[in-house]
């Protein structure tokens, strides 16, 4: 069974092999729920609501997935990123 685990604030997925783009909290310490794209020092690295977030994310979305069109992306993540941690009070 597949156990990767995602960003929860972009839903990046965070494979043990990719270590290096685990967030970090104040202490330096790992954290596993954020890449260190969106948290890194214990904060995140910027400051934007879901909708920003999910239009930063459709152009990387799309060219990662061969055949995915940038609609298709923002639509796919529109469903998935309330239920993200970072979301999900929001």
């Amino acid at each position: 069974m597949d156990n990767i685990k995602y960003c929860q604030s972009c839903g990046m997925p965070l494979s043990e092999v990719e270590s290096e783009v685990i967030g970090t909290n104040a202490d330096g310490s790992k954290n596993e729920d954020y890449c260190i794209y969106c948290y890194k020092d214990g904060e995140y690295t910027a400051d934007m609501t879901m909708d920003q977030m999910i239009e930063f994310c459709v152009p990387y979305m799309a060219s990662n997935n061969p055949g995915m069109t940038e609609e298709d992306s923002r639509k796919m993540m529109k469903e998935y990123f309330p239920k993200l941690k970072r979301w999900q009070n929001n």
